[in-house]
């Protein structure tokens, strides 16, 4: 079996595919169930932020594999596999723990060294396995990715100054007003990015911050910590129309706030403009809302200037940053290999104490006649014997664990002995 992922990000689509192809967390086991039925999966866990889709699973063919991956998303998105295909990105074995650990790391977000990813690489882990989706084999690998990423933020200080995508749509809100002193902020969505987006807001000198969200009780809370106040979602249109900032970020499946209710709203503006900055993905927005006069929306895509120069800032924490991932992968590899030959030796070293025992048996009423000591040297003769067969292909295997060779050793033992030991079990992939 290969560990494979498939996957689509900021870097490569544009945000109106990239929200087609989000999955919400209600709707992931469901979407995990119907990814391991395909023929060709075996385990899988899927990553779904607003910076990207991934699939990872460990499947028995890899093109027909990564053709059940596109075809699963294809089905979910609406889009074709072809404009798929075109977009995606897909690594395989080596380059697939690689590129998860780098994910970890947040070296591959949107915002470089941003830090919800550990979390929610963290949680892509927890999900499959409550679906009962990932077990042994994607377990191990997604512990130590969340381990190389952890080891990325405690030996480097690219979070030192933590950036996430919150707090760049405040930055870059900022730089669009020339400044947020004295704003009236709307922030529509208590959830993660939008406490995030609250809590940057509220280090501003703003004069006033609104929060609406679905759950009021949710809200209060995050309006209680920012010094701001509560609205229920219906009352938004009637807030936007005093907002001089607009920050969205729910977690809705559909469009939250039409072209129309904006419209409404600048008509009571008497000619104020109006920024708002959309992070929700799927968008909160009606895309249409950028054609109205007077009103800036900006998404995703357009955070993405501010993350280059956030990449520009924290330079030398990157390239150690990427030190430290070869080594965590180099690291992985090592003790995925060390995994995979102490089972054959075991096995191997069982099958010929099973034999000698079978042997000695089968003829124990001729040896009985030998009398106790007689039999007692044929037996430390035969140990002698059995031990000196396997001490030069155990030590071989041993010797050759982390490298091309020691695979080729591994294979060759288990097909010239005909083992059938089990694959060893992680006692940490469901902690």
């Amino acid at each position: 079996m290969s560990l494979i992922v498939v996957g689509l990000n900021h870097k490569t689509v544009p945000v109106e595919l990239l929200e087609r192809l989000s999955i919400p967390t209600v709707a992931l086991p469901k979407a995990l169930h119907d990814l391991e039925s395909r023929e060709h999966l075996i385990e899988v866990a899927i990553l779904s932020t607003c910076n990207r889709t991934e699939i990872y699973a460990y499947c028995t063919r890899f093109h027909a594999a990564v053709d059940d991956i596109l075809q699963f998303l294809s089905d979910y998105s609406g889009a074709t596999v072809v404009d798929l295909t075109e977009h995606a990105y897909t690594h395989f074995d080596d380059v697939a723990v690689t590129h998860l650990f780098t994910v970890a790391a947040g070296l591959d977000s949107l915002i470089v060294g941003e830090n919800e990813i550990l979390g929610q690489v963290r949680e892509a882990w927890q999900d499959a396995n409550a679906a009962a989706t990932s077990s042994t084999l994607l377990g191990y690998v997604f512990r130590h990715a969340i381990e190389a990423g952890k080891r990325v933020r405690t030996e480097t200080e690219i979070n030192r100054h933590p950036v996430s995508v919150s707090s760049a749509a405040v930055a870059v809100a900022s730089e669009q007003l020339g400044g947020l002193e004295g704003a009236r902020v709307l922030v529509i969505g208590a959830g993660e990015m939008g406490e995030g987006m609250a809590l940057a807001v509220a280090l501003r000198d703003v004069e006033k911050i609104t929060i609406a969200n679905r759950t009021i009780e949710r809200a209060e809370e995050l309006a209680t910590r920012v010094g701001g106040s509560v609205i229920p979602l219906a009352r938004i249109p009637a807030e936007i129309a005093n907002a001089d900032l607009v920050l969205g970020s729910t977690g809705s499946s559909e469009v939250l706030i039409e072209r129309s209710v904006v419209e409404a709203a600048m008509q009571a503006r008497a000619d104020r403009p109006l920024l708002i900055v959309d992070i929700a993905l799927p968008r909160d927005f009606d895309h249409g809302v950028s054609e109205i006069d007077g009103v800036t929306l900006l998404d995703l895509d357009d955070l993405k200037d501010f993350a280059q120069r956030s990449s520009e800032r924290r330079k030398v924490d990157i390239t150690r940053a990427h030190e430290i991932i070869v080594d965590s992968v180099d690291r992985y590899l090592d003790e995925r290999r060390q995994r995979i030959v102490a089972p054959v030796i075991g096995a191997l070293h069982k099958q010929s104490r099973d034999i000698r025992t079978a042997e000695l048996q089968r003829f124990a009423s001729k040896l009985s006649s030998l009398g106790p000591e007689v039999t007692a040297v044929i037996e430390s003769l035969v140990d002698g014997v059995i031990k000196k067969l396997l001490h030069e292909p155990t030590t071989r295997l041993k010797e050759s664990a982390g490298t091309d060779r020691g695979d080729l050793y591994v294979d060759a033992v288990r097909e010239l002995f005909a083992l059938e030991e089990q694959v060893p079990t992680d006692t940490d992939s469901s902690s």
